[in-house]
C-alpha cells in the first residue's frame, strides 16, 4: 500500500470515527427533543428534535460514503468513490430545507391560530443541556477537521452550529417568555414560540442553501473558476518552459478530487 493510499484510509478513519460520534450525539438530542417537546407542548422544541433525527439519518449516510471513499478503485468505479460525496451532501441539504419549510409553514399556522404557550419548565431543561451538548460536539469536531480539512466533516460542523444556534435562541425566547409572566407582555407569551420557529427556519435555510448548491456545482460538473485560472496558470508557465506551441486543458471536480485533463 502507497503513502497516499494509507494516508487516505488513515483520514477517512477518522471521518468516521467523528462522523460516529455525531450520529449518537444527535440521536441523543433528537430523543430529548422529541421528550421535552410533546412534554412542553413547544412546536419549536419538536421541531429541533425532528430536525437532529433527519439529521442523524444523513450523517449516517455520511459515514458509509466515508468508508467507501476509503477504499482503492476497481473495475467498475475506476477513479474509485469520491464522486458519490456530493451526491450524499446534495441529499442531506435538500433534505434539511424540506424540514425547515415544513417547520416555517407550521409556525405560521399556529401564528394565525393565536398561537400558544409552551410548558416553560422541560423548555428551559431542554434548551441548557442541548446547547452544551452541540457546542462540545461542534468544538471537538473542528479541533479534529483542522488537520483532516474533510468536506464531510465541514458539512455536519455547519448542521451542529446551526443546531446550536437554533436552541441558543429558544433558550433566550423561552426566558423572555417566562419573564413576560405578570407583566403587561403577558398576552405575548403565546406568540413566542411559533414566532421564534418562524425566524429561526428562515435564519438556518441558507446553509443547507449553500451546501446544496456547491455539490450540485459539482454533480453537474462546473469548473470552479478559481481552479480553472490555477490550471492554466500553471499550464502557462509550462508551455513558456518548454516551448510548446499550445494546448487545451479540461478540469472537472467530484468530490474531494480534482481531475485535470491536458492535450498539448
Amino acid at each position: 500500500m502507497s503513502s497516499i493510499t494509507r494516508a487516505m484510509a488513515l483520514k477517512s478513519e477518522l471521518e468516521a470515527s467523528l462522523l460516529r460520534l455525531s450520529i449518537w450525539a444527535t440521536l441523543l438530542i433528537a430523543g430529548l427533543g422529541v421528550l421535552f417537546g410533546l412534554l412542553s407542548g413547544s412546536l419549536a422544541i419538536l421541531f429541533d428534535g425532528l430536525f437532529s433525527l433527519v439529521d442523524a439519518a444523513i450523517t449516517w449516510l455520511m459515514l458509509v460514503v466515508a468508508r467507501l471513499v476509503a477504499q482503492e478503485a476497481d473495475a467498475k468505479f475506476q477513479y474509485g468513490y469520491w464522486h458519490l460525496e456530493p451526491l450524499v451532501v446534495a441529499l442531506k441539504a435538500a433534505v434539511l430545507m424540506t424540514l425547515v419549510v415544513f417547520g416555517f409553514l407550521g409556525a405560521l399556522q399556529s401564528l394565525q391560530a393565536g398561537g400558544h404557550t409552551p410548558n416553560l419548565g422541560p423548555a428551559l431543561f431542554y434548551a441548557v443541556v442541548v446547547v452544551f451538548i452541540c457546542a462540545g460536539t461542534w468544538f471537538w469536531m473542528w479541533r479534529q477537521n483542522e488537520r483532516l480539512n474533510s468536506a464531510l466533516i465541514a458539512v455536519d460542523m455547519k448542521a451542529w452550529a446551526a443546531s446550536g444556534a437554533i436552541t441558543s435562541a429558544l433558550l433566550l425566547a423561552f426566558a423572555a417568555a417566562a419573564a413576560m409572566k405578570g407583566t403587561r407582555f403577558e398576552h405575548l407569551r403565546p406568540l413566542v414560540d411559533p414566532a421564534i420557529l418562524a425566524i429561526l427556519s428562515l435564519a438556518i435555510l441558507p446553509v443547507p442553501w449553500k451546501d446544496a448548491k456547491l455539490a450540485f456545482r459539482d454533480i453537474f460538473g462546473i469548473v470552479p473558476a478559481e481552479l480553472d485560472a490555477h490550471v492554466h496558470k500553471v499550464m502557462d508557465a509550462f508551455v513558456a518552459r518548454h516551448g510548446y506551441a499550445g494546448y487545451e486543458s479540461y478540469v472537472t471536480t467530484t468530490g474531494r478530487a480534482a481531475v485535470v485533463v491536458r492535450r498539448d
